[in-house]
């Protein structure tokens, strides 16, 4: 059986460097992946390394050719600070390398493209949300409004690349990921990845940002690239939109607690109100996963917790 081309964007951050650990274990797919800010990871056999700034097109253009499938993991990324104090950084470029991919993958042919979206354009609620609870009459919370329809326009973008050719499109609506290789760091990591470096760093006690009753929906990252790889493996469609989360909600304060008692330190916790804080409440309605590709995640949050910490001690 010839072997699946794929290539695998942004392969140097986060989520992309978990699926590129994960692909190029997998005899039956060919790997390029691409680099920018970062320079390229060690260089294993069957990885081609290729640098592309994905907002111009002509790198977008040679990165793609003759690839079967595009992970679509390259973005630009922060925490709730840039998103409070900086909002825009998360729309422009996005928007822009996104639109070029996503027109090159239908121009060159490619069979499958799946595309990370997120949950921020969903309302905060008690119950479990679903794909079909996004109203887009509904406006996005003030703090999300441009990361968020940003978002929109490229779940739109795919479906209508989806009715144009035969590539078929996935958009991952994903909930906060977490897990090896995050980013850890305070100014620009994400709460779960902020939380680690808090409590490892901390002697006395940990400040919380706000008041830490918002709650977030956490997932490992592992129990993502086993979704990635069920989509490609079971999708028939030409386009699906999917929750991928843990299915529960956690609050920042208990979170906060969990990390403290899987480190062993007994450390209180103080909470600034005066920092940026953003308090909804999510957790995601996964049932969709779970009939289309026969996904469910496998880790458990305090499994996490602990793997999480215990990675991120032994890379200090």
């Amino acid at each position: 059986m010839d072997k699946k081309r794929i290539l695998i964007c942004g392969a140097t951050g986060f989520i992309g460097r978990n699926l590129l650990e994960h692909f190029e274990r997998e005899d039956k797919y060919l790997v390029r992946a691409t680099f920018h800010n970062k320079p390229p990871l060690k260089k294993p056999n069957n990885t081609d390394w290729v640098y592309a700034d994905l907002t111009n097109k002509e790198h977008v253009k040679r990165v793609m050719k003759n690839v079967d499938i595009v992970l679509q993991y390259a973005a630009t990324t922060s925490g709730a600070k840039d998103i409070v104090a900086r909002p825009y950084i998360h729309v422009t470029d996005n928007a822009v390398m996104n639109s070029l991919i996503l027109r090159e993958a239908y121009e060159q042919g490619v069979e499958h493209f799946v595309m990370p979206s997120c949950t921020i354009m969903y309302q905060s609620s008690e119950e479990l949300v679903s794909e079909d609870d996004f109203n887009e009459s509904d406006e996005i919370f003030e703090k999300y409004y441009g990361a968020g329809y940003t978002k929109v326009y490229l779940e739109k973008m795919c479906k209508f690349y989806s009715r144009l050719g035969k590539t078929k499109h996935t958009v991952l609506r994903q909930s906060n990921v977490y897990g090896p290789h995050d980013k850890f760091d305070l100014e620009k990591g994400h709460v779960f990845a902020a939380t680690i470096v808090k409590v490892s760093q901390a002697d006395d006690g940990v400040v919380v940002w706000g008041t830490g009753e918002e709650e977030r929906d956490l997932l490992h990252v592992s129990d993502l690239v086993n979704c990635v790889t069920a989509t490609l493996e079971k999708q028939t469609s030409p386009y699906e939109l999917v929750n991928v989360g843990l299915g529960d909600g956690i609050s920042i304060a208990d979170l906060v607690q969990e990390v403290i008692y899987a480190s062993g330190k007994d450390i209180s916790i103080r909470f600034d109100e005066t920092k940026p804080t953003i308090k909804t409440r999510l957790a995601l309605d996964i049932s969709r996963a779970k009939d289309l590709f026969n996904w469910e995640p496998m880790v458990s949050l305090s499994e996490g917790i602990k793997s999480t910490l215990n990675w991120f001690e032994n890379q200090r």
